[in-house]
């Protein structure tokens, strides 16, 4: 047979809260109730979600968790950005609900992801579908590369957001003569946004300073562009 669907059932605290964020997200709702069990079916296009409501449920020790996988992880990262921004004037990157940016995955071939977690402390893993794309991802080059790459696997897959910080701020208290001006961009906003997941903002805000000292060529600016603008949602945060 064929064409089966697969529909996640999720723990939560309140599906008050979860339908209020999804909604933010611009999912609907396609089936709500109370008794004999509270539950909700959520819905954006084709993506569904449902979740149950657990009294006394500790989000922070949840291990709810799912796959999802899209042909464009970019557009809808995009679009859940824009409600959060019309929601709470910012993109959430600390405490629950948060979301962390699209990044290639060493741990997932190289495939860019992004995941969303909700207020039933669930990661909504949201992956680049392998089948749509046009050739394979090249392995990160360089030190700092394999460093930023190492810690995007222990911050945005494990949530191990402490061993993470302790990789990067090894590699950037020694740096060396070859390391990539943009790849150097790149490892201080992602410190810049643990930082802020950490709810250190002192460290965000020199990460973010920091950057504006590394000189960077014509190329080198264009190819640093998309992490320039992570870094503008970062200080709009701060402030």
């Amino acid at each position: 047979m064929a064409n089966e669907v697969t529909v996640p059932l999720l723990p939560c605290a309140s599906i008050d809260d979860i339908v209020t964020f999804y909604g933010v997200l611009g999912f609907s709702t396609t089936y709500k109730q109370r008794k004999p069990n509270p539950c909700v079916g959520l819905q954006r296009e084709d993506l569904h979600l449902q979740f149950f409501e657990i009294a006394g449920f500790d989000p922070v020790q949840s291990y709810g968790s799912c796959i999802v996988l899209t042909s464009d992880i970019a557009e809808l990262h995009r679009a859940f950005a824009a409600g959060m921004r019309a929601a709470y004037g910012k993109v959430l990157v600390s405490g629950m609900p948060r979301m962390t940016r699209p990044r290639a995955r060493k741990n997932a071939d190289g495939l860019g992801g992004f995941s969303v977690i909700d207020p039933g402390g669930n990661w909504i893993r949201v992956f680049q579908n392998a089948a749509t794309m046009p050739t394979p991802v090249p392995a990160p080059a360089g030190r700092l590369a394999k460093v930023l790459a190492n810690a995007i696997v222990l911050a945005d897959s494990k949530g191990d957001v402490g061993q993470a910080v302790r990789i990067l701020d090894s590699a950037l208290a020694r740096p060396q003569a070859g390391d990539d001006p943009v790849t150097h961009v790149e490892v201080l906003v992602y410190r810049a946004e643990l930082a802020m997941a950490l709810h250190d903002r002192e460290t965000a805000t020199e990460m973010l300073a920091r950057v504006e000292h590394i000189a960077l060529n014509a190329d080198e600016t264009g190819r640093a562009a998309p992490t320039f603008e992570i870094a503008a949602d970062l200080a709009a945060a701060l402030r």
